[in-house]
């Protein structure tokens, strides 16, 4: 059994698969990337969580 050319509606759709993977993979790494740099600054990492923290209240001086 042959297989039948491809029309030209299935190769028009791979091009735009192909374009929408391409700006998936590149987003994903660019949230890995802000990740990885966020991560990697080597501070506190605190989150809004509406609760009182000593570190953001300011030391009184003397």
């Amino acid at each position: 059994m042959a297989f039948r050319p491809d029309h030209e509606l299935h190769k028009r759709r791979f091009g735009r698969n192909m374009g929408l993977g391409l700006v998936l993979v590149a987003f994903v790494a660019l949230v890995f990337g802000l990740t990885i740099a966020k991560v990697s600054g080597g501070g506190k990492i605190e989150a809004f969580d509406h609760t009182a923290r000593p570190s953001l209240i300011p030391e009184a001086e003397e």
